[in-house]
């Protein structure tokens, strides 16, 4: 009696097309790239470029649809300094706009030493906070997140990103068999959500016309480095 063949993932559309709108807006980019852990990987993703009114407000939807579709519980944002500033203020507004209207927050690099002083902007941290960052590499800038929440006396509760990238961190410069998203998940307790995720990119590159174009030779390159440095 013959098997039956395995049923394929559904595809997730919100992630599909997040892939394609960071890849013609520039912000995904292609070619021989170091990335914080020394890695020579064959793609960049730079939140940073995200940089006029309408590509932010894209974004932002994708966040929000995200976040929503998620499930997860939360009573405010908190964006870490400095991309996660931009970022939680526009999430912050297209949740509003989505009838889901929350405080939210930010932090400084430096503390301020005159006016309200401190190193927080915005809302009070308080109840479950929710992290909106760009990506997650050693996970640093979560740790450093949950502890001003705590300190604070607030619970950090989840962490949202653009993109995951599935790829092992490094502690102390030596790679390690689990990636930041599955330290903060597994080790922290934490829900954490990707607009997309590495495999979402394959994907996407497995599915372009390859007639003309460079993306077969892309799409090889990034199922290496998934191979070699990717987690389950």
């Amino acid at each position: 009696m013959s098997q039956a063949a395995p049923t394929p993932a559904p595809i997730d559309h919100l992630a599909e097309d997040f892939v394609a709108f960071a890849v013609d807006s520039g912000v995904l980019r292609f070619g021989s790239f170091i990335t914080k852990a020394g890695r020579q990987s064959p793609y960049f993703f730079n939140a940073g470029l995200f940089n006029d009114g309408a590509m932010l407000g894209r974004l932002a939807q994708f966040y929000a649809q995200r976040i929503l579709s998620s499930g997860i519980q939360y009573d405010m944002l908190f964006g870490p300094a400095y991309k996660g500033i931009p970022l939680v203020a526009a999430v912050a507004v297209e949740l509003a706009r989505l009838g889901h209207n929350k405080p939210f927050a930010y932090n400084r690099k430096e503390a301020k030493d005159h006016g309200e002083g401190g190193s927080l902007v915005g809302a009070p941290l308080q109840g479950r906070v929710l992290i909106v960052d760009d990506v997650m590499s050693a996970g640093t800038a979560v740790r450093e997140s949950i502890a001003l929440i705590q300190a604070a006396g607030a619970i950090p509760a989840a962490v949202a990103v653009a993109l995951d990238r599935q790829e092992m961190a490094t502690e102390n410069g030596q790679d390690v068999p689990y990636s930041a998203v599955q330290y903060v998940r597994e080790q922290l307790g934490m829900q954490v959500c990707a607009i997309a995720t590495l495999d979402d990119l394959l994907g996407y590159l497995a599915h372009l016309p390859q007639g003309g174009t460079s993306m077969a030779e892309h799409h090889a390159q990034v199922l290496a480095y998934r191979e070699r440095y990717g987690v389950r």
